[in-house]
């Protein structure tokens, strides 16, 4: 084939990106009225395409294969991500299968194109579309038909949509995207902020976000929630650097209204975090976040709210990839009533993967807690302190959790939990320790969709929120 016709055929799928004008063909031996002037000059333009040092193209010559794997190596240097097509895609993935010898030689690392190719795949159009949708059937679930129970559910039996979230992204340049997620409360945006990639390696989001689940980047939690992470608007920037990240934000929480709709709670969160990681084997990660109140409404509206503090430092041994050990302690300062307290946690965990283990996965973790220890994320009931809602502190001394979980084929896996958190009876209505097991067996129909039942009992000692409990859950969740 001749080299004009052939190389235009292989990379003109380039052209998607190039500016709407025509660019100035170098080659002295392509004349303007050539049928492939205009595109043989983007491409040129681009550094697609290259001629000979004496200035010409020699198109009427046979193309080597190892000219045209030169070429579409340029081209998916340059291409443009945002602009290409489905189809544009494809193509490059079969030259990439066809030319893989010849790349190879040109010293072209095939599996850098294919990350590449990845990239320009994730990105089709400009825009990026993922979420999940998650279904719930509650059986046995409560005694009284108007008291909510420890599951989120109110009566004996009930059917409910979890959860259902639609991500979206704009790639609008290789600096700059925009995020959004559309949540499962009313319908709304609960998430938007911007992504932008600054010079020295610093990335910065801005906007509203729950960016620094930094409990969750250390792998400190699992089937819960974390401790300190909130939904809040302000700047995120981080920074890496060779033996991990250094990360900085300010944020200001949305308006909470505990009082009334007079007295709300203003505050701002400022929180820094650095992570080293000195081997494959050893991290250690430094963390701190400060609340700062521009009122208390908690006591009394004309007394300042004190700042709220949390530190915490936890480390990380992995003596296999598939066996680790982490621990951390987190020391808090509080306000709970008149004066400040400084209780502490500690945290510690077992993480063996399937791998190690082969039949199954097994994760054990030992938490305690100073009284008045709060959580800023206590749900009904987890594993963390302030279980009434009633800001009194930890509800446990100290808690247990098990997670195992097997993997039998790429379609079915089962799972078991178990916790107990030992009381602290000098909590008002906490009268006894707080059992619950699980066990759940879990059927991949397709990679996306996946039904899963599981049993669930609880021996509740807070008898506040309510009392012994059990449930069989039938959910169905998609990812997409």
């Amino acid at each position: 084939m001749k080299k004009i016709l052939a190389l235009v055929a292989v990379v003109a799928l380039v052209a998607f990106a190039a500016p709407a004008f025509a660019n100035v063909n170098p080659f002295m031996d392509v004349p303007m009225n050539h049928w492939a002037y205009d595109a043989i000059g983007q491409l040129a333009a681009r550094g697609v395409l290259s001629g000979y040092p004496d200035g010409t193209y020699k198109g009427n010559q046979p193309m080597t294969r190892y000219e045209a794997a030169s070429a579409i190596a340029r081209a998916l240097a340059v291409v443009d991500m945002t602009k290409a097509s489905k189809q544009d895609v494809e193509m490059l993935k079969r030259l990439v299968v066809e030319f893989k010898d010849e790349l190879d030689a040109l010293g072209v690392k095939v599996d850098q194109i294919d990350s590449r190719l990845a990239v320009i795949e994730e990105r089709l159009g400009g825009w990026k579309l993922w979420g999940e949708f998650r279904y719930d059937a509650w059986f046995g679930a409560g005694d009284d038909v108007t008291e909510p129970n420890l599951y989120g559910t109110t009566g004996s039996n009930r059917f409910n949509v979890s959860r259902y979230r639609i991500w979206m992204r704009k790639f609008i340049d290789d600096k700059v995207t925009f995020t959004a997620r559309l949540g499962s409360v009313g319908a709304v945006f609960e998430r938007y902020f911007l992504t932008v990639k600054f010079p020295w390696d610093i990335t910065a989001h801005i906007g509203k976000g729950d960016w620094y689940d930094w409990e969750d980047e250390d792998g400190l939690y699992i089937d819960n929630d974390a401790m300190f992470a909130n939904l809040s608007t302000g700047f995120y920037f981080n920074k890496p650097f060779a033996m991990g990240n250094f990360v900085f934000f300010v944020n200001r929480p949305d308006e909470i209204n505990i009082v009334g709709p007079t007295s709300p709670i203003e505050r701002y969160d400022i929180g820094a975090r650095v992570k080293l990681n000195f081997n494959e084997q050893l991290w250690l990660s430094l963390n701190g976040i400060l609340r700062k109140y521009d009122s208390n409404v908690l006591f009394a509206p004309a007394i300042d709210q004190e700042d709220e503090h949390i530190y915490w430092g936890a480390v990380g041994i992995n003596f296999t990839p598939a066996i680790a050990l982490k621990a951390a302690y987190y020391a808090q300062e509080i306000q709970t009533g008149p004066t400040t307290e400084s209780p502490n946690s500690f945290q510690a965990i077992i993480d063996i993967k399937q791998d190690a283990l082969k039949f199954t996965s097994f994760w054990a973790e030992y938490r305690s807690f100073d009284n008045n220890f709060t959580a800023w994320n206590a749900e009904p009931w987890n594993l963390y302190g302030d279980v009434t809602g009633l800001n009194l502190g930890a509800d446990y001394d100290s808690v247990m959790f098990f997670y195992l979980k097997q993997k039998w084929t790429d379609q079915w896996s089962t799972f078991q939990r178990y916790f107990i958190g030992n009381a602290r009876n000098e909590i008002p209505g906490v009268t006894d320790n707080t059992t619950n097991w699980t066990f759940g067996v879990k059927y991949n129909y397709t990679p996306g969709l996946s039904f899963e039942l599981a049993y669930d009992k609880i021996e509740n000692s807070h008898t506040l929120v309510n009392d012994d409990d059990s449930v069989i859950r039938f959910r169905t969740h998609i990812a997409f």
